[in-house]
């Protein structure tokens, strides 16, 4: 009954939401705005100075954990070198894990009002901006895209909620725009999570910069990927592709998707690669929506909700536990899909009412939810059933 009174007056909201052509950026960008608003943000306060679960127990896990102690030092390097899964690691995990305890502590700090959460955010994000000026080796566009997602997110809470100085914002704003930018902005050919990893990155810097051009260049390389990377019956007999990757026959789009040639709906490129994969994709894909929710287009309402609503439920299924037929994946799924369900099931099931039941269980089994270490975190927190 709580989560029905709670989505009453949002739901007749629904059906007035502002829509533009797809892919264009607002007239006016709104801050805070990169996947978590300030109505959600207050929402989130104020249930957790009232004691309410989940999001005090949410709050709890954030604050008992790394990346909000105070005492942390931030690790910047002028160039991240990272490979293929992160080998070699020349300051990739330094820079995710900091880029996330800035976003961590920003949090902290709008939820406490403890200033001394956000003079450490404004530190991590200083020392990066103050030294950092390249990413490289093989697995740069995935790093600048996982780290490049969360820093605007820090941003977005600190500059437009904290009262106090941060001199350096200019700084840390060209650091998004010369150093991380270029390296995502213009997508990858590679499996579709890095994609979809590195346009979230770059729209949520483009907010950040209320960089129009950036921001429709970057929605429009989504639209193109999120509809390539999980399919829907209504695709036909084989999966929408990427132009530029040149998938032009049967056994090339069999072969991208890691060798599956029966294709339904919910299935996604790398379900048989692993759940961990996709549920980077997938989590991409929420919070670009979220993003776009919030800058005014409702993407849930497109195809863009419909792929992420079906996305998330076949891969909850598999991960609840329900047996593999010997038709998918050859009858044998790595799981792990992670935390990364909170801002679909939230978007999809609360505000717009769809029934998401397996979704809807996983995501109550996973709760609090906590952070993936690469680009997700505290989303119970920020999302679960939020209706700011």
């Amino acid at each position: 009954m709580r989560r029905t009174a709670l989505f009453a007056a949002a739901a007749a909201l629904v059906a007035g939401v502002l829509a533009w052509p797809a892919g264009a950026a607002p007239t006016t960008f709104v801050h805070p705005g990169v996947t978590v608003s300030k109505g959600q943000l207050d929402f989130a306060r104020s249930q957790v100075n009232a004691g309410a679960q989940p999001w005090k127990g949410a709050f709890d896990r954030m604050m008992a954990g790394k990346y909000a102690d105070l005492n942390r030092t931030p690790k910047p390097r002028a160039v991240v070198e990272c490979g293929s899964y992160s080998n070699p690691n020349y300051g990739c995990t330094d820079e995710r894990e900091d880029a996330i305890a800035a976003y961590t502590q920003a949090l902290a700090w709008y939820v406490t009002r403890d200033e001394r959460h956000a003079k450490k955010a404004i530190e991590l994000m200083d020392a990066w901006s103050a030294v950092i000026r390249d990413h490289t080796n093989s697995n740069a566009p995935l790093q600048t895209g996982w780290a490049g997602s969360s820093w605007p997110k820090a941003a977005e809470i600190i500059k437009y909620t904290y009262t106090g100085s941060w001199p350096n914002s200019g700084r840390f704003a060209t650091m998004l725009r010369t150093v991380y930018l270029p390296e995502i902005i213009n997508g990858s050919n590679s499996n579709g999570n890095w994609e979809l990893s590195m346009m979230e990155a770059a729209v949520g810097i483009s907010v950040v910069l209320e960089d129009k051009a950036s921001y429709d260049k970057a929605m429009a390389k989504f639209r193109t990927r999120t509809a390539a990377y999980v399919y829907l019956s209504s695709d036909g007999d084989l999966p929408k592709t990427v132009p530029s990757q040149n998938l032009d026959t049967r056994d090339k789009i069999v072969n991208y998707w890691q060798g599956q040639s029966t294709f339904v709906t919910g299935l996604t490129q790398e379900t048989c690669r692993d759940l961990t994969h996709t549920g980077y994709g997938v989590s991409a894909i929420s919070h670009v929506a979220e993003t776009s929710r919030i800058q005014g287009q409702d993407l849930y309402g497109t195809d863009v909700g419909e792929r992420l609503r079906h996305a998330l439920g076949f891969q909850a299924k598999y991960e609840l536990g329900t047996a593999v037929p010997s038709w998918l994946c050859r009858g044998s799924l790595k799981l792990g899909f992670g935390p990364v369900t909170e801002v679909g099931h939230n978007a999809l099931a609360n505000r717009l009412g769809h029934g998401m039941t397996n979704t809807e269980t996983l995501t109550e089994r996973n709760r609090p939810s906590g952070s993936n270490n690469l680009f997700v975190a505290w989303e119970t927190l920020t999302h679960g059933d939020n209706p700011g």
